[in-house]
């Protein structure tokens, strides 16, 4: 088949460099293939061997330093049926060492070549994570302070079912790529060369040495066979293929008559445990049964099992375009947690606003009228004070209607929990006076 090659980018590597050579023989494994050029798509990062991607007529991706393997394996997932190819340096292959892992555990069907001259050869002759540590490098001594990965020894033990160990010069070199592109699953090509450019000019570096300093180290010929086992994409779309198909998106329908007609902003605060997010979502589906836009936005702790607790609701009838309140119109107010988080938001709050708060605790002073509630009187525990909270808000109208908020609830919840959610309604329909 004719060459891939592009020719109207020629090679710019230096002179003797064993880049050049591994190109022609990637030109020549694709063509003992019959492959087209439509049928492959070469993913490169940064460096020398960043390059090779211009060089053929085929698909290709260049990405980030050390990231080809992430961007190879979305292309594969993909488009399952190319002919995935990454070249990537000694340099690329430390800097994106946690992904060389992660290929080599997930077992897609992706060859990478390794160009590995031991060096950073583009950036200044740099030491990489496989320079060893005898060589004279730009970076003076601290090569000789760290141990040199093998990589083949590591694709290895990470579980690489394909791993081989080569020199760049060998005159079987196409075919040895042409056996890596052919398995059925992750293949690793560690393939060993000289950069004339920086590495070669300190440390002797021939044909011969490379080819010696290969037989001290443990041979790797392709095929590992305690590592073989089903590829990882066809086996990915097979358990795919047998799942049950994923809920389909809620479609909320306009059901009830809105009973405001401007912004509503709303703050509830509260612990974790108390089930705020969940009373923001059900907030936020009463408004849009009454034809309403709603966003909700949370703030909790990492911990999330501790601590407050926030959901801040904006209820409109027109498209909201930010999410965040900075002078709510209501807050709710379940627990002292969440107060030190947004104090501020009670002295912005105008006169007309409201803040209810379970009489139990104590909230800051402010402008808006105050509603204390008695949630433990009611028989409502602290896991169904937000839902009460909601309840009461409700039986208010402020932003929503007990109307909107059962169609709420018929949406969330089913059997059991639904019966539990209106039980709390029923407790919650009274209205406390205001308090202080």
């Amino acid at each position: 088949m004719a060459s891939l090659l592009n020719h109207s980018r020629p090679l710019v590597f230096c002179p003797g460099c064993t880049h050049e050579r591994i190109v022609r023989a990637l030109d020549n494994a694709l063509g003992q293939m019959n492959i087209n050029g439509s049928e492959v798509v070469l993913v490169s990062d940064i460096g020398c061997s960043g390059l090779f991607d211009v060089f053929f007529h085929t698909h290709a991706f260049h990405g980030l330093h050390g990231r080809a393997l992430t961007y190879a394996l979305g292309l594969k997932m993909a488009r399952p049926e190319l002919q995935v190819i990454v070249t990537m340096g000694d340099g690329g292959m430390g800097i994106g060492g946690a992904h060389f892992l992660s290929a080599c555990r997930r077992n897609a069907n992706i060859t990478l070549l390794i160009l590995n001259n031991f060096n950073f050869g583009m950036t200044g002759g740099q030491y990489s994570a496989t320079t060893p540590v005898e060589a004279i490098t730009s970076s003076r001594f601290l090569n000789k302070l760290e141990h040199p990965l093998d990589i083949c020894q590591i694709a290895d033990a990470a579980g690489a079912p394909y791993v081989m160990r080569c020199s760049g010069l060998g005159e079987d070199l196409s075919n040895n790529i042409e056996d890596a592109i052919s398995y059925d699953g992750f293949a690793v090509m560690d393939i060993w060369g000289i950069c004339p450019g920086r590495y070669s000019r300190k440390n002797a570096m021939r044909k011969s040495d490379i080819l010696d300093q290969i037989a001290k180290l443990t041979p790797y010929n392709g095929v590992i066979e305690k590592n073989e086992r089903s590829e990882y994409v066809s086996s990915y779309n097979q358990i795919c293929s047998e799942l049950s198909q994923p809920t389909p998106p809620l479609v909320v329908d306009k059901e009830h008559s809105p009973v405001i007609s401007g912004k509503k902003e709303i703050l509830i605060l509260g612990s974790a445990g108390q089930r705020i997010v969940t009373a923001g979502e059900l907030l936020c589906l009463a408004a849009m049964t009454g034809g309403m836009q709603a966003t909700q936005k949370n703030d909790y702790d990492i911990t999330v099992l501790r601590g407050p607790s926030i959901a801040e609701i904006i209820l409109w009838p027109e498209e909201i375009g930010y999410t965040g309140i900075t002078s709510p119109d209501v807050i709710v107010v379940l627990s002292e947690d969440g107060i030190p988080r947004r104090r501020q938001s009670f002295a912005q709050m105008a006169e007309g606003g409201l803040v209810i708060h379970n009489s139990r605790i104590s909230v800051p002073d402010c402008q808006a009228r105050t509603i204390a509630v008695d949630f433990a009187g009611k028989g409502v525990g602290a896991k169904d004070q937000a839902l009460g909270a909601l309840a009461f808000l409700a039986s208010l109208n402020e932003g929503i209607s007990l109307a909107m908020l059962n169609s709420a609830l018929e949406k969330k919840f089913t059997s059991t929990h639904l019966a539990t959610a209106q039980q709390t309604l029923a407790k919650m329909q009274l209205v406390e006076q205001p308090g202080a």
